[in-house]
């Protein structure tokens, strides 16, 4: 493919790109509630007549037909908001009260359309077929598995996605092999004692100290667990119980997060867990209940997609244009689920602009982007369309 070609038909679309962009912007809604979003995402694919269906409630499947009918790469969006106040005092800041994009998932909406955007105004048809996925609820329920489920994947030979990234510059990919993002799980425990009076501790069972050696003992996991080249994260976020200072607590309900970067270490994690909240309390006369609730899987990237998404950057932007990340991200992210039997790969797209004071943390109201940003995006997933054939 002429790259020169390709950098010249998609700055034609910039404008678009940036309008689209910012209408988004300015209407923000939660994950499940994206009424509106959805509403706009199908009434750009009407204009440009590419078939589509709705998907897990507020989600979108829109397929553009290729010269190859055996071959479907798709490209994945989400298209929610985040419940933060928008702090920016520009003309598309959010009119959605306390609701705003600060994670931007309006540009990855924006990336998607614009690839759908490219093959409709250069009236070409793309090598092979595309598959675009509009996704919701990526930062509450996760609409990855139930779009999966709905058939988002059938047919499909390889996903790419992206996700903006305020810590490298305009005009660079961050690119991961391996692990890129954690597994998350959510803890709950109880530890069950029996009340008495402040004063004579020894008559009863102290349910807050026995909770104090839980968290503590939680903690050795990490350091005497599991080898010092795993990763694995255990906070425990709240701690609640007890009714007045003189008062011997009876019950304390304990809330907590686990990630971990691999499924074995997960698993073995868990069991862990459940032996020390199970086991420790009886020592103290006590009783203690754990509840896992499962979160995310962790996103792992498939080599020969990541090697795809390398060339693409190569290409478009030059020798230095690719930081490879020598760390993966704690957090989470339900891309995951898309590649978990499918070939494919996350990368992330620089937004950071020192010069134009671009340079807040993503969820922070004063979050916002290089807008040049968004033709590197839609660049970058068309180049990755061709270069996976």
């Amino acid at each position: 493919m002429n790259i020169d070609i390709l950098k010249k038909q998609v700055k034609s679309i910039e404008n678009w790109l940036i309008h689209v962009r910012r209408d988004f912007h300015q209407y923000p809604e939660l994950g499940t509630e994206e009424f509106r979003t959805q509403s706009k995402i199908c009434e750009y694919l009407d204009k440009m007549n590419i078939p589509y269906r709705k998907s897990f409630n507020t989600g979108v499947i829109a397929d553009i037909e290729g010269n190859n009918k055996n071959i479907t790469i798709a490209l994945r969006g989400d298209i929610d908001a985040l419940p933060i106040t928008d702090l920016k005092n520009i003309e598309y800041s959010s009119k959605n009260k306390g609701i705003c994009h600060a994670c931007g998932h309006d540009v990855h909406t924006t990336i998607v359309l614009g690839v759908a955007k490219y093959f409709y105004e250069t009236k070409q048809k793309p090598p092979v077929n595309i598959r675009l996925l509009f996704q919701p609820a990526e930062e509450t329920v996760g609409g990855a598995k139930p779009m999966i489920e709905d058939g988002a994947l059938e047919g499909v030979s390889s996903v790419f996605g992206l996700h903006v990234d305020e810590t490298i510059d305009v005009g660079k990919i961050g690119i991961k092999y391996g692990p890129m993002n954690a597994s998350s799980d959510t803890l709950k425990i109880k530890i069950k004692g029996e009340s008495c009076h402040g004063a004579y501790p020894s008559r009863g069972v102290d349910a807050l100290l026995i909770a104090s050696h839980v968290i503590i003992a939680l903690q050795s996991i990490v350091s005497r667990n599991l080898d010092a080249r795993e990763s694995g994260v255990i906070t425990i976020g709240t701690i609640n119980g007890g009714t007045a200072g003189n008062i011997i607590s009876d019950e304390i309900e304990l809330k907590g997060t686990l990630r971990t970067l691999d499924s074995e270490v997960r698993a073995r994690m868990k069991k862990r867990i459940e032996e020390i909240v199970k086991t420790l309390p009886l020592a103290f006369s006590g009783k203690g209940e754990l509840s896992i609730e499962p979160g995310y899987a962790a996103l792992v990237n498939h080599d020969k997609s990541v090697d795809i998404i390398k060339k693409s950057a190569l290409e478009l932007f030059g020798e230095n244009s690719v930081y490879e990340k020598k760390l993966a991200n704690m957090g989470v992210e339900d891309f995951a689920y898309f590649i978990e039997k499918t070939e494919g790969a996350f990368f992330t797209l620089g937004i950071r602009n020192k010069d134009k004071n671009i340079t807040a943390q993503a969820h922070n109201g004063n979050f916002d982007i290089d807008e040049s940003a968004l033709v590197n995006g839609v660049m970058m997933q068309v180049l990755n369309v061709f270069n996976s054939i």
